[in-house]
């Protein structure tokens, strides 16, 4: 046999394997999933990000019809679980349900043992949410401009609360001080619970709650609401502005979800993946229960996905600086 015809037996052989795994990769996207799949939650059950990844799990156990089980890993702001899905095997089985504590803390916890941007891949965004600047009816001040105000003619006589240093409530504040160049100071919790117990009590005046944990103490007129923390108004709170609005232009805080999974995940599998979770984001019961809580589903490809969470990085590494935050 000529070195020729070898080469080109050779060839043909390569040719027809490569087709016989592309094939392979097609039928196991066309069956996947075929046993129950994990969606890990950081975060305890209850909270927010819980409730909305139970609605993502059930919607995409709907379409895949295999369980899709979520885990809940809570603690150290969200890197437990994170971490645990970044040591998943990437074969399309685990998911993970992050959220915005993922890019804070790839500033403000050092030495991680992993690198959410090398070691985890976004297939898309699922839902933005506004936080509210809330504060106690007592507060001599009717939004947030009158707010600065106040915090400018006194300084220090402003007191915010959080669910703890390094968190999303933190650092709303913390970048609205920054941008406004006024001093207010910081009361950190156990949890936005209390917290928000603190402002109804007046012991504090002020925090930025999600929109869902502060609506029935707005509705019930224990909580004033001052701005939304989003670049455009909450459907939620259609009459209070935004902090933009409100004489800080350019200021936005979003609190948000993403859908990803671990990095080296086929393809084929990931497709499959953002084609499902696309389908549940336009499914109207999913984006009215969403919008209950202030929120707007956003759906997006992986890369608009990466591209955000690069920008939210960077961001909050710039604020966390300027703040002098140091994490627990």
């Amino acid at each position: 046999m000529s070195m020729k015809t070898g080469s080109y037996i050779m060839h043909a052989s390569i040719v027809a394997m490569t087709g016989t795994v592309m094939v392979a990769g097609v039928d196991a996207a066309e069956n996947y999933p075929l046993r129950p799949v994990r969606l890990i939650v950081p975060f305890a059950p209850g909270a927010a990000q819980d409730i909305m990844g139970r609605m993502v799990a059930q919607r995409l156990t709907e379409a895949w019809g295999q369980q899709v089980v979520v885990d809940n890993r809570a603690g150290a702001g969200s890197n437990i679980g994170v971490e645990m899905a970044t040591r998943a095997q990437p074969d399309g089985y685990t998911l993970l349900f992050s959220n915005e504590a993922m890019a804070i803390n790839a500033t403000l916890t050092k030495n991680r043992a992993f690198d959410p941007l090398r070691d985890l891949t976004p297939v898309s965004m699922i839902v933005i949410n506004p936080r509210v600047f809330v504060a106690n009816p007592s507060v001599p001040a009717s939004n947030i401009k009158d707010l600065l105000a106040l915090a400018r003619a006194k300084p220090g006589s402003i007191r915010y609360g959080s669910s703890g240093i390094g968190t999303g409530p933190h650092l709303a504040a913390a970048l609205l001080s920054s941008m406004a160049k006024v001093e207010m100071i910081h009361v950190p919790y156990k949890g936005v619970a209390p917290a928000i117990t603190d402002v109804l009590a007046g012991q504090i005046q002020m925090i930025a709650s999600t929109v869902s944990s502060a609506m029935p103490q707005i509705q019930s007129g224990k909580l004033k609401p001052l701005a939304v923390t989003t670049s455009k108004r909450s459907a939620a709170l259609p009459n209070v502005p935004t902090v933009a609005e409100s004489g800080v232009p350019g200021y936005e805080a979003t609190a948000w979800s993403m859908l990803m999974v671990p990095a080296g995940t086929p393809k084929v599998l990931l497709a499959r993946i953002h084609e499902s979770t696309l389908r549940v984001l336009e499914n109207a019961d999913v984006r009215k229960r969403f919008a209950a809580d202030g929120g707007e589903a956003t759906s997006s490809t992986g890369e608009q996905a990466a591209k955000f969470l690069r920008e939210e990085i960077q961001r909050w590494a710039k604020v966390i600086q300027e703040a002098g935050v140091r994490a627990e």
